[in-house]
């Protein structure tokens, strides 16, 4: 607790530290607090320049982060969410404390420079070296060094965003991926800790300045459902053009590293001078587009320029998040839908600003699949409870679309390019890469559907096994039932209780014989008895059996 609490403080002062950095690269860069509140403008600094400005200033900001990046902390280029996942599944926790100082600098140079990135893969990386960094100081074991490093992430959420609860989920969802009481007790009070020191420095005001939205007919629900799947085909298609950019941009370059941000932040000051709303994080546009300051045709303009403004600025090298761009590209999106069917439907339509504000979540939760961080950190912004059901449902329904259009997120894409796997073995290991098929034990013979419990329960205690297979009476295999489930069915009220093994067959997650075991032993850890069936990938059908001491067996003799 005593570390949590550290932890978060650490990531909040860092936090303010980033903040104030960012502001004043900001300045120093383009002579305004935000750009892009005033696009177009002159830099007061440089008059005669005029807006032409914007050329430079990407150029300037690449040859100072270009070379911090390339010589001391390389894993601080991009946007940190990945390396951090990475770090937490594959790794042990283990991030290097320099990635802290040097993503402060890189990202800050980067926004305040022009790059069209967000803050929050910046601030989670920065947090999240530091809960490492502790841990390892503090000598802690791998486990408690994973909650550290969660710890750090949602720190650094909570007190740059103002979203303590946000906070909490985004470490849960994405950085460890699995929920426990501990887990939450810890991130809450680091995200509470660095909310509070966040708050001392900012105020206690959200990020966004958003008006009040309300849904003022029951046919809206209709039309959020519908703006969740296109947010989720949108969300999928910025993961793709970002990393489509990013391999263009590796095969264009042939140069050092160090000089890439540089010479691509000439492209970059392009795409600024033709669209100067792209400089930087963005907010303000964002604000004007949710209370309906822009035209249709604009609003889609500005979701395309946003795209590519982001994944140049990725693709050259910089260094920044993808969580306020995923928001803004949200925000044009529904403002554009809003606008568009409150045309075709006037008097059932509402407001143009409640779209924007869906379509902000429904896009992050289809590009990241963190539907519960995406509700949550829609509510703190609003504070506006009529919203949640529209936000619930389109943010759902694009989370599963997104599941059905891609196998990766925007996260994991990242890693999978690289060969990576977070589900996998860790590249290089010596053991769990073996396939399921090589190490499977022969099938237990199955139970017919219509097997009476009492026999089933014989059965099951002759055989060895906590679980067998279940046939029906054409053979095709419907799941498996365990000692524990027929025992508990023997022993509730005949009248109520099932009396065919067939009642109980539940089928559990599917393990395939041309898996590789490291995938199959996070289904056999969650499995009720003491193994799971291995289906043919082809058909579906039980071929073997995978047992706690087959894949034992199998460690052992790769060790």
């Amino acid at each position: 607790m005593l570390l949590a609490v550290a932890v978060g403080a650490g990531a909040g002062a860092g936090s303010v530290v980033f903040r104030w950095c960012i502001k004043t690269f900001t300045h120093l860069f383009s002579g305004h607090a935000d750009y892009a509140a005033a696009p177009g403008t002159d830099n007061p600094h440089m008059p005669w320049l005029g807006p032409y400005f914007v050329l430079l200033a990407p150029v300037i900001g690449g040859l100072l982060y270009g070379p911090l990046v390339n010589r001391f902390a390389k894993e601080a280029r991009g946007h940190g969410v990945p390396e951090v996942m990475l770090a937490v599944a594959q790794r042990g926790a283990r991030i290097s404390p320099r990635v802290s100082v040097v993503k402060t600098l890189a990202s800050a140079l980067t926004i305040g420079s022009g790059g069209s990135v967000g803050r929050e893969g910046p601030i989670v990386q920065i947090g999240s070296a530091l809960g490492s960094t502790l841990g390892r100081a503090a000598k802690v074991t791998e486990g408690r060094m994973k909650l550290l490093v969660a710890c750090g992430a949602a720190g650094g959420i909570a007190a740059t965003f103002n979203t303590p609860l946000a906070g909490v989920f985004f470490a849960m969802e994405l950085i460890l991926g699995t929920f426990s009481a501990e887990a939450f007790g810890a991130t809450v009070l680091a995200s509470v800790t660095a909310s509070v020191i966040g708050r001392a420095a900012f105020g206690d005001v959200a990020f966004l300045s958003l008006p009040d939205f309300h849904v003022d007919h029951v046919a809206q629900y209709g039309l959020f459902a519908l703006l969740g799947v296109f947010a989720a085909v949108v969300g999928v298609g910025f993961s793709r053009f970002l990393y489509l950019i990013e391999d263009a941009c590796d095969w264009a370059w042939r140069g050092p590293e160090w000089l890439r941000p540089a010479v691509g932040g000439l492209a970059l000051g392009l795409v600024l001078l033709a669209l100067p709303e792209m400089y930087g994080v963005g907010y303000p546009v964002l604000e004007k587009a949710t209370q309906g300051g822009y035209a249709i045709g604009f609003l889609l303009l500005l979701l395309v320029g946003k795209m590519l403004a982001t994944s140049l600025t990725i693709g050259i090298g910089g260094s920044g998040g993808v969580f306020a761009p995923s928001l803004f590209i949200g925000a044009m999106l529904g403002a554009a839908y809003g606008a568009g069917v409150h045309d075709l439907l006037p008097g059932s339509a509402g407001a143009v600003g409640a779209y924007a504000l869906v379509g902000m979540g429904a896009v992050f939760a289809g590009a990241s699949r963190a539907p519960i961080t995406a509700v949550v950190i829609l509510f703190e912004l609003t504070g506006e409870y009529s919203i949640i059901l529209p936000l619930m449902l389109a943010i759902v329904l694009a989370t599963a679309t997104s599941r059905l259009l891609s196998h990766d997120t925007i996260y994991t894409l990242k890693l999978r390019r690289r060969g990576i796997d977070l589900e996998g073995p860790a590249r290089g290991a010596q053991i769990g890469a073996q396939r399921v098929g090589t190490v499977m034990e022969p099938l237990p013979s199955p139970l017919p559907a219509s097997t009476m419990l009492a026999d089933a329960a014989d059965l099951l205690s002759l055989s060895g096994h906590g679980a067998l297979p279940v046939v029906d009476t054409s053979g095709h295999y419907i799941g498996v039932v365990t000692a524990q489930s027929v025992a508990e069915a023997l022993a509730e009220q005949p009248d109520a209780a099932p009396t065919l093994a067939g009642q109980l067959a539940e089928p559990p997650a599917p393990v395939m014989a041309d898996q590789p075991l490291a995938q199959a032993l996070h289904v056999l850890l969650s499995a009720a008895g003491t193994g799971v069936p291995v289906l043919d990938p082809e058909h579906g059908r039980p071929v073997g059996w995978l047992s706690h001491q087959s894949a034992l067996r199998a460690v052992h003799s790769a060790a």
